[in-house]
């Protein structure tokens, strides 16, 4: 039996715009999950030189921002199948699926349990240049059936189709997080809490729907939480939690379980301590850390209801920051805040100052550059000639061409990659430093804002205040 999920690689910017899909080809091509490489295959392009040849593809028809790839995984029954016949399955499916319209490279991975290739084919036809597009339902009605009819040719089980993708029971279940609550932890801690102190399986689930878990029980046993979208099969959060091992804590575990078995007892321990005396806080400091800790109170609200006070626990992020950000600096007052805005608007300046300068370098080296990006392109046909393949002869005399360009102003073609790959580090070091100038000048302008908007509000008051007693007049 075999499961296959489709993904895929999203452009990373201008920068970058295919380092996704380059880290994915990567990725399934390491020679150690591979046989050494054995277990490689292309179509319509050369395995060791797919990513470039996909670049140039989006090049040729200026397509190489937005979706930049996709990518297949079939995996199969552990124990039913060799890396061989997967190997054969793969390559079937790519000469079907992507035909001859789509550069691929393919692997297959026998370093796991489970058996199972990838397939990473670029998103830009080099034929006509027309992007693949990927529909919803496109995975029932296409994919999955040509890897069931393919099974069925090599003797091995299929899973059965019903419409709907979510109920195939081989479906990897994707954790649902928001931000940095992960739900998997929180389920097994409620389900660890429930077997506890449940005698029977059924006052188990009575438990979790009293915690107010919908709990549905078919051929797996699946929960779901409240404020969480779909469910989570119980298998999928580690061995204890499947039905059977369920089934047998509830009669194996109790309290006791979680006390120390030896009663050690207390002795009066000596020891010397070296004390430090701690940091006096200034005005505004404390003022933030009275802040940040009534957000303590977070603390105190159940854990599974975590979901309710999402707002609550991003207002006390953004307090940490701040008050990090006054300890980090030593502020202590309105004008200190002032003192550290103007030396970070001053940083700011420099660092844009020297990004600009870096930036001015680099465009001096811009003829260089393009005949180095030029000899990129024809990298692959150079080294195909040079194979033996004659039909690549114009490639590589552009290549000799552009070779002799560099050396009439002094410079080779490693010298020049090197040269551009210094230029890349030195912007991602300056850029690197803009972002932490810019956070810190995040934090400084919303403190400040904070006590502009605080200060505001006590006059308006005080306004009021002055103004209570005053009565209008009636007229006469």
């Amino acid at each position: 039996m075999a499961i296959s999920k489709i993904m895929h690689m999203k452009d990373s910017g201008s920068n970058y715009h295919g380092m996704h899909l380059k880290r994915s080809i990567d990725y399934i091509t390491v020679a150690e999950k591979t046989q050494d490489g054995r277990l490689i295959g292309s179509v319509n392009c050369i395995a060791n030189k797919a990513y470039e040849q996909m670049r140039e593809t989006k090049l040729r028809f200026n397509k190489n921002n937005q979706r930049q790839g996709y990518h297949i995984v079939l995996s199969f029954k552990e124990g039913e199948v060799d890396a061989d016949t997967v190997f054969e399955i793969t390559e079937k499916f790519v000469a079907e699926f992507i035909g001859e319209r789509y550069e691929a490279v393919f692997a297959v991975h026998d370093n796991t349990e489970h058996i199972h290739s990838h397939i990473v084919y670029n998103s830009v036809s080099f034929l006509d240049g027309r992007k693949y597009h990927y529909a919803k339902g496109d995975w029932e009605k296409e994919i999955q059936p040509i890897t069931n009819r393919l099974c069925k040719e090599y003797g091995l089980s299929v899973i059965e189709l019903d419409g709907e993708r979510a109920n195939s029971e081989e479906k990897a279940w994707r954790v649902s997080e928001n931000k940095r609550f992960i739900w998997g932890n929180m389920i097994k801690r409620d389900i660890d809490a429930c077997i506890i102190m449940s005698a029977t399986y059924e006052s188990f689930i009575k438990m979790l729907e009293t915690k107010g878990y919908e709990v549905k029980q078919g051929k797996y046993l699946a929960v779901k939480p409240p404020g969480m979208n779909r469910f989570r099969r119980c298998k999928t959060l580690g061995d204890d939690y499947r039905e059977e091992m369920i089934r047998e804590r509830i009669v194996t575990e109790s309290l006791n379980d979680y006390k120390k078995e030896k009663h050690l007892s207390p002795k009066i321990v000596k020891c010397s301590i070296k004390r430090y005396r701690r940091a006096k806080l200034s005005g505004l400091q404390k003022k933030y850390f009275a802040k940040l800790y009534r957000t303590g109170r977070l603390k105190k609200r159940a854990y599974s209801q975590a979901w309710k006070y999402k707002s609550d626990i991003e207002h006390m992020n953004k307090l940490q920051q701040q008050y990090l950000f006054l300890a980090r600096h030593n502020i202590r007052s309105m004008s200190e805040l002032i003192v550290v805005i103007n030396s970070l608007t001053n940083k700011k300046d420099e660092v844009n100052k020297e990004k600009s300068k870096i930036y001015k370098a680099r465009a001096k080296c811009k003829s260089l550059f393009d005949i180095v990006d030029r000899m990129d392109e024809l990298v692959c046909a150079k080294e195909a000639f040079i194979g033996g393949d004659e039909n690549f002869q114009v490639e590589y005399n552009q290549w000799q061409e552009l070779e002799e360009q560099l050396q009439s102003q002094g410079y080779t073609y490693d010298e020049v990659k090197r040269l551009k790959e210094h230029y890349k580090n030195e912007i991602a070091k300056v850029s690197g430093k803009a972002a932490v100038i810019k956070k810190e000048m995040w934090n400084a302008d919303s403190i400040l804002k904070d006590i502009t908007d605080t200060k505001r509000e006590m006059l308006t008051k005080k306004e009021i205040n002055d103004n209570k007693d005053i009565r209008v007049q009636p007229k006469r």
